[in-house]
């Protein structure tokens, strides 16, 4: 009896080394599929879901709809980048320049805080759209100690779909599946829902105002943008003027 207690517990030790293979070889499949294959559904998706289960909600519906990079106004994108990764083309995957600006940003903010007595607002984020686009698909946003393990999985992913897809399937990927207003994901589905006109026929207005929204898709409305949202709107579009307009987007083929 001792020695098949002994040998069971060697075959489960035998076993342990080859589980961090087996997410390698896992992780790098899904990777190398969504390069070809639009996803049915992403990770947060399937959790809002949940969420909206648990809660009771049964008539809660998710709205999405994939569409090629093509079927998309060339506004939307160009939004986004201006709005959320002024570097996206040009890094690979994680912008440590932002990322430092972000930090010294946020330490300046909670000294403020600290001293007024006051929460802390306004702190400043430096995930890239490769980053984001990580998170969506395969993530979870995690509380606690799975935030720091949700973290640490997001710099894999991120390297993973830099290295495995071109710049423009990430950029389509992303426009796709972030989320734009409660259970809205992607362009089409945000086009829809808040200008009643596919996501083809976007303008940079449009468009400014949907990328305006992404910080905080459950708070802002695109469709009824309050003072916030149209300020923000304003910068994002100025911005995508000065990137060159839908030209800058060529440098993606």
């Amino acid at each position: 009896m001792a020695s098949a207690k002994r040998s069971g517990r060697s075959r489960v030790r035998g076993w342990w080394w080859k589980l961090p293979l087996l997410f390698v070889v896992v992780s790098v499949g899904q990777v190398v599929a969504l390069r070809f294959i639009d996803p049915p559904v992403s990770t947060f998706m399937v959790a809002r879901w949940l969420d909206a289960a648990v809660a009771g909600n049964f008539g809660f519906r998710l709205h999405y709809d994939f569409r090629s990079l093509r079927a998309v106004s060339p506004q939307l994108p160009l939004a986004v980048i201006a709005s959320e990764d002024q570097n996206f083309i040009r890094h690979h995957g994680f912008d440590f320049a932002a990322i430092e600006k972000a930090q010294k940003h946020n330490e300046k903010m909670v000294a403020r805080a600290e001293k007024r007595g006051t929460p802390v607002r306004r702190l400043r984020g430096a995930s890239t759209i490769s980053q984001q686009t990580a998170k969506n698909l395969f993530l979870w946003q995690g509380f606690g100690s799975t935030r720091w393990l949700r973290k640490g999985l997001e710099v894999w992913y991120t390297g993973l779909i830099e290295v495995l897809w071109p710049k423009r399937r990430i950029l389509e990927m992303y426009v796709n599946v972030a989320e734009f207003g409660d259970g809205v994901y992607g362009a089409q589905a945000a086009a829809r829902r808040y200008f009643g006109k596919d996501a083809a026929r976007l303008n940079a207005s449009e468009a400014a105002r949907l990328a305006a929204v992404l910080p905080s898709p459950k708070r802002y409305n695109a469709a009824k943008p309050g003072p916030y949202v149209q300020k923000r709107a304003r910068v994002i579009q100025r911005q995508m003027g000065k990137m060159g307009g839908a030209g800058y987007l060529q440098a993606l083929n």
